[in-house]
């Protein structure tokens, strides 16, 4: 007997301060103007998307000690965007991306707890760590953590967070609508958590939300990441779009969950994807061709391969060979922040080895090799070549369903939108409307205790 056909989730990714977005394009639009955070919600709200993600970074990139030429746009606060939005869309889901590095639990619990009552719960987190004193530098603390130490502070700062969040107990809690005050003990907020990332105990002041506590989401995907994700998050937002490696991840990942006592249904696998979508697969293989030349310009391929040899090269001829010589292996790093993480994987050495022989196999110049190496795009065809894909990568468990990430903001998902999710819903693989008004209900998650304030009159 063959089995029900998945349902596929869609979300959408505001990039961001990347070379993801082609800032060339005349129709590239801001990124710190509320507008562009508005139209591009409501286009993902208008295609029936789960939910909207938005990344997050602490501090400007650097390379050579000036900004980094990519990051001049700024970074708006996740919280307040996400609040604004919640005013202005009705059903998306609102995913926000914050640190457990930095921040400390009690005031994320209660960021997202309030904005879960303020959305009507469509609130989730992105859970993620910092893995450089650099970002640190913006904070009390500073400095820099270990691995191990990264992701048992995320592990604990998460339980924290939801401890605060089960604590609101007892009875329906009756409020007075004209005075406020409450009219039962609500026995809210009592928590106490003691270890050696955090001492706090008090209570919780904002009750139950509508979903009970935030969706979590989790990124990382180390063996660290993975067992992170399996114990603890509800969905993970993946790098892997290749189906063999898409396959494996999502294998291994849904493996761990049992031992976690947890089933295959509770852990959501949504890979990040980007697309060239044109009216013909040939024209959409042009149009992805003219799309990483825009988003690799010489200026970018040329700070890329800084950034892993480590070492200036002014006057670099970028339609040249690679640097001849290895990188330089120095805890002195010539880009700071996030824009050297992609490097880490391997070490630099090894590394310019697999782009030098990638070079000489293909016959590529050095920005080639950087077009081919940073990325392309996941989905390149007709509407209909793009929604078979789709659905037969999500039938294959390769994934779950794709968080898309447009090369333009803010309108880079309406064709998509528009030619796309049209034929997933002819497919029978997407809805044709939200069933539900929660991101939990969107994302075909179990239920959580809820608790909500019963407004009556004295």
């Amino acid at each position: 007997m063959s089995r029900q056909r998945k349902q596929i989730h869609l979300a959408a990714h505001f990039p961001g301060v990347n070379n993801t977005t082609v800032w060339s394009d005349p129709a590239a639009g801001s990124h710190i103007e509320f507008e562009s955070f508005r139209r591009f919600a409501q286009t993902a709200e208008r295609g029936r998307f789960d939910f909207l993600f938005l990344a997050e970074g602490l501090r400007l990139r650097e390379q050579h000690g000036r900004i980094h030429d990519l990051d001049v746009v700024g970074r708006p606060d996740t919280f307040t965007v996400l609040a604004a939005l919640a005013a202005v869309t009705e059903r998306i889901g609102l995913t926000g991306t914050i640190n457990s590095t930095f921040n400390e639990p009690y005031e994320v619990a209660r960021q997202f707890a309030s904005l879960d009552h303020l959305s009507g719960g469509r609130a989730a987190w992105n859970v993620v760590t910092s893995w450089d004193a650099f970002t640190g530098e913006n904070f009390r603390r500073g400095g820099y953590l270990a691995q191990d130490d990264r992701y048992e502070r995320a592990r604990t700062f998460l339980q924290t967070a939801t401890e605060l969040w089960d604590s609101w107990q007892g009875d329906e809690v009756l409020a007075d609508r004209d005075s406020g005050r409450f009219l039962s003990d609500p026995r809210a907020g009592s928590f106490s958590h003691h270890d050696r990332f955090f001492d706090v105990e008090g209570r919780f002041d904002v009750p139950r939300s509508p979903q009970g506590r935030p969706v979590i989401f989790q990124a990382g995907d180390s063996d660290e990441g993975r067992d992170f994700a399996a114990s603890s998050a509800d969905a993970i937002f993946s790098r892997h779009t290749e189906p063999v490696a898409a396959k494996a991840f999502y294998a291994d990942v849904k493996g761990r969950l049992e031992r976690f006592g947890r089933t295959r249904d509770e852990l959501l696998i949504l890979p990040a994807a980007t697309f060239a979508l044109a009216d013909t697969d040939a024209e959409a293989a042009e149009l992805a061709r003219e799309v990483r030349l825009a988003q690799v310009s010489p200026q970018t391929a040329v700070l890329f391969i800084e950034q892993l040899w480590n070492t200036a090269l002014p006057g670099f001829d970028v339609d040249g060979p690679l640097p001849s010589f290895d990188p330089v292996v120095s805890e002195q790093l010539v880009a700071q922040g996030r824009a050297s993480a992609r490097m880490l994987a391997k070490s630099p050495v090894e590394t310019a080895d697999e782009w030098r022989a990638l070079a000489e196999a293909k016959g590529l110049s050095a920005r080639e090799v950087v077009v081919e190496v940073t990325g392309r795009q996941s989905f390149v065809g007709s509407a209909a070549t793009i929604a078979r894909t789709i659905d037969e990568l999500v039938q294959d468990d390769a994934s779950d369903g794709f968080i898309l990430v447009p090369h333009l903001t803010p309108d880079g998902l309406v064709p998509f939108v528009d030619q796309v999710v049209p034929l997933l819903q002819e497919r029978g693989v997407f809805r044709t409307d939200y069933e539900g008004t929660t991101l939990r209900e969107h994302l075909g998650l179990a239920p959580l205790p809820t608790r909500q304030l019963e407004e009556t009159r004295a």
